[in-house]
């Protein structure tokens, strides 16, 4: 089964945009999931078991740092095919 999971992260940092680089190079990392990033979220699409477990160990790496925020939308669809570039 395909998937697709939207994130947003929020790093109750004073310093939080390199935190939130590094989580988005860290997905860019994994070979077997594809990541679409803009403004306001991170995309990634691929397997569902293969997204969970990648999500699961770069979350886990993220809290590291004390109070951050993950907001994540999953779906049982790969929607990568069904965007369009405006």
């Amino acid at each position: 089964m395909n998937t697709s999971v939207e994130i947003s992260y929020y790093p109750l940092h004073d310093e939080f945009i390199p935190h939130i680089k590094r989580f988005i190079d860290r997905l860019n990392g994994h070979d077997n999931i594809a990541v679409r990033t803009n403004g306001m979220s991170t995309q990634v699409f691929g397997k569902y078991f293969e997204v969970m477990e990648i999500l699961t160990r770069e979350i886990h790496d993220a809290f590291e740092l004390p109070h951050s925020v993950f907001i994540l939308k999953i779906i049982n669809a790969d929607l990568q095919v069904h965007t369009k570039s405006v």
